[in-house]
């Protein structure tokens, strides 16, 4: 009986620890993922390198959708500037997160569709454009919580090829 109650308390005590480290995400955090998106976007629409870049990590890495790869907030800023005054000047961004995943409270998982629009002088080399017109990418931002605030640590970005 004694073993009984004490196989009972061990086991409501591991539930208990293991539920500790379940943790439902804040609406604000959700939040302010999207919001995230959003500014990516509205910046992006401007050709404005800082602001797109203004929630990257200092130490965040970079693959870009021809595969190469950056290290570093000044590297992203860097490469988003030479493309916004080169073959995506003035081009028009969309975006819809697809998936959103908290794999930890403070590590998030934010997966969306983009799509490009308003080349000038065609598509990348290399790269195909829908019956629209538009460049269609996967986007996988991996952000975490640092101090109340989220940064982006990876951004890795995919065409999709209709």
């Amino acid at each position: 009986m004694k073993l009984n109650a004490f196989v009972s308390v061990l086991i409501s005590a591991l539930v208990v620890v293991a539920m500790s480290n379940v943790h439902a995400q804040t609406k604000s955090d959700t939040t302010s993922i999207e919001n995230i998106v959003k500014d990516e976007v509205s910046a992006w629409n401007k050709s404005d390198a800082i602001n797109y870049s203004k929630h990257f990590a200092e130490d965040g890495t970079f693959t870009n959708i021809l595969g190469m790869f950056f290290t570093g907030h000044q590297a992203f800023v860097d490469r988003h500037d030479d493309i916004f005054k080169g073959k995506f000047k003035d081009t028009r961004l969309e975006m819809k997160i697809v998936a959103l995943k908290f794999v930890r409270p403070d590590v998030a998982l934010v997966e969306c569709l983009t799509w490009t629009s308003g080349f000038l002088n065609g598509p990348l080399p290399g790269t195909v454009l829908d019956d629209k017109g538009r460049l269609c990418t996967r986007l996988l931002q991996v952000m975490a919580k640092t101090d109340g605030e989220w940064k982006i640590i990876t951004y890795h970005n995919v065409e999709v090829k209709k």
